[in-house]
């Protein structure tokens, strides 16, 4: 095995780093410095804790241009976005979960009780460790490392081949924030490495984003050790546009939704399902917006859809539609219309296709690029039948101008997430959460501290 690895960046093909994978001893000594690290950061107090976050948070919000451009060219989303990843996203996140973190992380009372005081704190597990993918390599790894620190545990981040820079750019901003010795690491690991750290006892948690196969592996490291997980492992988002909806405003978002970051988004819109007084009317609209994307150099700030991650991210993509072509469906967007589309590159245009079903794997499996299928439906019970065939559930969207019947029908959604008029976003006051294939357990939100802590009950009798 190579002791090295190499990030080929999307853009041109040229590496972009090269880094070596961490030695037996190198993760050795980080497993133990965790360990070292855990007393006397568990009695930190919170609010030095919540401003050691702070001051990371600053650090990167600061360079967010900087970091921008390098997350370009590590995963090919255009620079007139990258940046709004740190400035946005990640800046909301932490500064909400600090912001909460609080109460939060206070101690439940019991109901009075004569001669006694009772009690349930909340302590840190121990060590937590962080898998990270490259696709928002920011958002994802912060609903994670932290709500971790501000509850007292100490974190190892493992990132994706595809966006090593990441990992260190948060060390680099631990760093200057203070942050003690051995509270926050990184490691830059093989697979069979990530198996053989988290089988180490000195690993209380793991949380995962990626794929179904990937979640599968963290369950299986785990093997026997009573240990929980959080993984994240996609979706196949569905968005229904009912026959009151804002038709431009659900055009308008959807599009978005289904081709920003070239569709590399777990919770992107990839199947629409349209009232049929509406389907022609949506699907015309929709074509026209797609139509206006610029693909190309994603350094050039005019572009506004990059190139994929990879080729064979790109080639999978384009066997679904070929596939679903093949099957009777019809794809709306000429080729010819994105010069920088070429085959066996990243380049890949965006796409629309029609007369599609759920025979078909552009409408069943995760395609994770920019491409969606639209099919036109008879009522809400067809749109609700449709939406929950699928083994994903991550979030579903509604389009309509009736906030209640959205609740009700949501109601019905197996699915993480419920939006209203929304689609392809984090709120980072509510749980984010997926059921089915998506995954198990919760970021974000007060419940996100509940999964990297531990209840200790305190039940006292009074003897004074």
């Amino acid at each position: 095995m190579s002791m090295t690895f190499q990030t080929i960046s999307p853009i041109d093909g040229s590496v972009y780093v090269e880094r070596a994978w961490a030695s037996g001893p190198e993760i050795e000594a980080a497993l133990s410095r965790a360990e070292a690290a855990r007393k006397l950061w568990r009695e930190t107090p919170l609010s030095e804790r919540m401003a050691r976050c702070e001051r990371a948070v600053d650090y990167l919000v600061d360079r967010a241009d900087e970091l921008g451009r390098e997350l370009t060219w590590q995963m090919g989303r255009p620079i007139r976005y990258t940046p709004y990843e740190i400035k946005g996203g990640l800046q909301e996140r932490a500064r909400h979960m600090i912001k909460i973190a609080p109460a939060a992380l206070a101690e439940v009372g019991a109901p009075p009780l004569d001669g006694f005081r009772r009690f349930i704190r909340r302590e840190p597990l121990g060590t937590v460790l962080v898998l990270a993918p490259w696709n928002y390599p920011y958002l994802t790894s912060v609903n994670v490392i932290i709500p971790a620190l501000l509850a007292g545990n100490t974190v190892i981040l493992k990132h994706a081949q595809q966006t090593p820079r990441v990992a260190e750019r948060y060390a680099e901003a631990f760093e200057a924030a203070g942050m003690p010795e051995g509270v926050f690491q990184f490691l830059h690991l093989t697979h069979a490495q990530v198996a053989t750290v988290i089988g180490d006892r000195r690993i209380d948690y793991v949380a995962f984003t990626g794929s179904v196969g990937g979640g599968e592996a963290v369950q299986q490291a785990i093997g026997g050790r009573f240990i929980a997980t959080g993984l994240e492992l996609g979706g196949k988002d569905p968005a229904y546009v009912r026959a009151d909806a804002d038709l431009d405003f659900a055009i308008e978002n959807l599009v978005d939704g289904a081709f920003f970051n070239s569709g590399q988004s777990c919770c992107g819109i990839e199947r629409i399902y349209v009232a049929a007084s509406m389907y022609e009317a949506f699907v015309e609209g929709f074509v026209a917006l797609t139509q206006e994307y610029i693909l190309g150099n994603p350094l050039e700030v005019t572009t506004t859809l990059g190139p994929m991650v990879r080729p064979s991210a790109a080639e999978l993509v384009r066997r679904h539609i070929a596939g679903a072509v093949g099957m009777g469906a019809r794809a709306l967007i000429d080729l010819g219309a994105f010069p920088a589309h070429r085959e066996g590159s990243p380049y890949q245009a965006p796409q629309v296709l029609v007369d599609v079903t759920h025979e078909m794997e552009v409408m069943r499996e995760e395609t994770f690029g920019p491409v969606v299928g639209i099919m036109p439906v008879r009522d809400d019970a067809e749109a609700i039948a449709l939406m929950n065939d699928s083994r994903y559930g991550l979030t579903a969207s509604i389009w309509s101008r009736d906030d209640e019947a959205a609740i009700a029908l949501g109601g019905k959604l197996e699915t993480g997430t419920c939006f209203l008029n929304r689609c392809d976003y984090l709120d980072p006051a509510l749980a984010w959460t997926g059921v089915k294939d998506s995954g198990r357990g919760c970021t974000l939100s007060p419940l996100g501290f509940e999964a990297l802590t531990r209840p200790k009950s305190f039940h006292l009798r009074l003897r004074g």
